[in-house]
């Protein structure tokens, strides 16, 4: 179990780098910029998760591996990204991915680290929401999570439901799969069908 959820965080990691270099592509940065926006959006929310929980050391500290995946990822996306026809539509869809997976992976961690249930779902939608808001800071432009279409509340779906689903027990894999399956479903209904919640005042 320990090998699936690594390959997870792997690719997780992957992908969140490629929407940061999709995101720097959209501004035309230089190759380096594709490497330094990726980088931050990859390992972003997840610093910020492993810096709250005290854990013995960042995940990109202690694993380098990490650090070499955002870099490739966004060397590659320099390359492959001109044959897009929409570069934010990708990088709607690449993020929708990754928050799906951190949204997850970043709750799995928190109980591994003994955090209780909602510090757990607190944590993963951290973990998948503040690479994106760093990523879009720095490079001053609207950050995606406020924009109208429904964004934390799929976070919040996946963290919640995988939190749930372990607190039943016995299906610890097939949990993972469903919670991220679940909030990838509402992300990319969102982007699709421009859902959205109630605004204050409306």
């Amino acid at each position: 179990m320990d090998e699936v959820i690594q390959l997870a965080d792997f690719v997780a990691v992957a992908v969140f780098a490629i929407s940061g270099a999709l995101a720097a592509g959209e501004q035309k940065q230089d190759i380096l910029g594709f490497v330094l926006f990726g980088t931050i959006t990859g390992v972003g929310g997840g610093t910020v998760r492993d810096l709250l929980l005290d854990t013995d050391a960042v995940f990109w500290i202690a694993d380098t591996r990490y650090l070499w995946i955002c870099m490739l990822s966004a060397a590659a996306t320099w390359f492959l990204a001109p044959m897009f026809r929409s570069l934010h539509m990708v990088l709607l869809w690449a993020d929708a991915v990754g928050l799906a997976l951190f949204s997850v992976l970043g709750a799995n961690k928190a109980m591994q680290w003994g955090a209780p249930p909602v510090v757990a779902v607190v944590m993963g939608m951290m973990t998948a929401s503040f690479g994106s808001l760093i990523r879009d800071t720095l490079l001053n432009q609207k950050p995606v999570l406020l924009e109208p279409e429904i964004y934390v509340s799929a976070a919040l779906l996946g963290a919640a439901s995988y939190v749930a689903i372990h607190g039943v027990g016995g299906f610890e894999s097939a949990g993972m799969l469903i919670a991220m399956a679940l909030a990838f479903l509402l992300r990319g209904s969102a982007i699709v069908f421009g859902l959205k919640l109630p605004k204050f005042g409306n």
